[in-house]
């Protein structure tokens, strides 16, 4: 079963996909930075173009598509500029090519930021407009270390069945099988410092086990930035300055509202968690290299990814639904009524965090 590829990146979605069963027939993304990490670990080749330059006649047949559109948008540590920043448009773009090449799937990837009060009018013309283009459609805020991830990650997940199926995606319900830190990363010799300027060392025992060295900011200052060992890690984020401390670390010692330090006399302790560090936590094997010169494009590649595990839970239930469906057909209405798109979306916006 061929799935295309968008927004790839270095193939979080693209891996968990592949480890389910799927096959890989189409991958692009315009960064040129995470072309050799995706090529050489997929053993594919990506189109290097933006969704906005391709037209459906290079997408080869596939069924279905996968795909994590821009989030810097719909962030709520960012601007929230959402359809008015020409990265949150890229949503409708890929809409357009669903519309015309009508796989029998899709997936779509963002952050909580999208349901947030400011975004939730445009969250509910996106889900409209995929219905519209004849999707049964489902939504939900997951945390990823309920699904075998050692991280706090909450992501909101799309996943729309052609209505040709006469099936609506459930999703699968959360493991609760716990994966820590120690778990993750215990195991882990000490890691090297990136070079001057925080260029990449080459070569490490472990590959990409080597971390961003300089200060901390005030605004990283400004809250506790260690998990302990016993517990999931803090969201893994695309920038090395704000990776977080390894759990080797205490716990940062609270001096006033936003403000933070060091404990004294273990300053040496802290350091951020590394590349190969991240990648275990975004659940990409140990054989997965990431390419690199500036160690940040490391950290970027992993921290804009969907983690493995979490994206081959989702795939395994979608495999498992299109191989069930002719013996077991289960028929449902359009998924989005105009009585539906005024009526709040069934999700509590006050867990949602600035982290994410």
């Amino acid at each position: 079963m061929k799935i295309a590829s968008f927004f790839s990146g270095a193939g979080g979605l693209d891996l968990g996909f592949t480890n389910a069963g799927f096959e890989l027939a189409f991958a692009i993304d315009n960064w040129e930075r995470c072309w050799e990490t995706f090529e050489k670990n997929h053993n594919h080749p990506i189109c290097k173009k933006s969704i906005t330059e391709i037209k459906p006649e290079e997408i080869p047949k596939v069924i279905g598509f996968v795909g994590g559109p821009p989030c810097q948008s719909w962030s709520l540590a960012g601007a929230m500029r959402g359809i008015n920043d020409s990265r949150g448009k890229l949503f409708y773009n890929y809409v357009e090519l669903i519309k015309a090449k009508q796989p029998l799937f899709f997936l779509a990837e963002n952050v909580p930021g999208l349901l947030s009060d400011k975004h939730l009018p445009e969250f509910i013309k996106i889900i409209k407009a995929f219905d519209e283009i004849g999707y049964n459609v489902s939504y939900e805020l997951l945390n990823a270390k309920d699904y075998g991830v050692p991280q706090d990650r909450q992501r909101v997940i799309i996943v729309g069945y052609h209505k040709k199926l006469g099936k609506k995606f459930e999703f699968p319900k959360p493991t609760k099988s716990y994966v820590f830190l120690r778990d993750a990363i215990g195991d882990l010799p000490p890691a090297k410092s990136a070079k001057e300027k925080n260029k990449t060392n080459r070569k490490t025992e472990i590959p990409n086990h080597e971390y961003m060295k300089g200060g901390f900011s005030t605004i990283y200052m400004s809250r506790n930035r260690v998990r302990s060992w016993d517990e999931h890690s803090f969201t893994i984020q695309a920038g090395g300055r704000h990776a977080p401390i390894h759990p080797q670390a205490p716990k940062m010692k609270f001096i006033e509202q936003n403000k933070r330090e060091f404990v004294k006399g273990k300053e040496h302790l802290y350091r951020r968690l590394s590349v190969r560090e991240c990648a275990r936590i975004q659940t990409f094997p140990d054989d997965f290299i990431f390419y690199y010169n500036d160690v940040a494009d490391g950290y970027k590649m992993i921290g804009n990814a969907v983690p493995v595990k979490l994206a081959e839970a989702i795939a395994n239930k979608i495999m498992e639904d299109i191989n069930t469906k002719k013996s077991n057909p289960v028929f449902v209405k359009s998924s989005f009524s105009e009585k539906e798109a005024k009526t709040p979306l069934p999700v509590h916006l006050d867990i949602l965090s600035a982290s994410q």
